[in-house]
């Protein structure tokens, strides 16, 4: 059973960073695009940040360009979404997700298959 775990979340002041992490357990990430996805209180679950499996390609959603980074470590089998300048339009639950065909393609909820819980990250004063 393919497992991912988020952590990392939690609340922050505007202008703040967090780092979130995603871990698998049961499989290695190693093949696997990963995703970071977000989902507010009444929204849709948006693409935030979508990494290849070998880290060398990246897709960031403008809301996050230039705020956002990832980046994964292989050996640790953790992807990582380090994100700075948060704003309060950033509070949601996150998740991070794995796409079972290894292809990397565009970073929308429906091309990923397999899902962690989630994390709360709260962006207040």
């Amino acid at each position: 059973q393919l497992q991912l775990v988020e952590s990392g979340g939690g609340l922050v002041q505007p202008g703040g960073s967090l780092r979130l992490s995603c871990t698998a357990s049961g499989f290695t990430l190693n093949y696997y695009p990963i995703g970071w996805f977000r989902q507010a209180p009444g929204k849709e679950r948006e693409g935030v940040s979508c990494i290849s499996s070998s880290g060398g390609s990246t897709i960031f959603a403008d809301s996050v360009k230039g705020r956002f980074t990832i980046s994964r470590d292989n050996a640790k089998n953790t992807v990582y979404l380090q994100m700075n300048s948060l704003k309060p339009e950033d509070t949601a639950v996150y998740y991070c997700a794995a796409d079972a065909s290894w292809l990397f393609k565009k970073c929308a909820p429906d091309e990923y298959d397999h899902w962690g819980p989630g994390t709360q990250v709260t962006v207040s004063s």
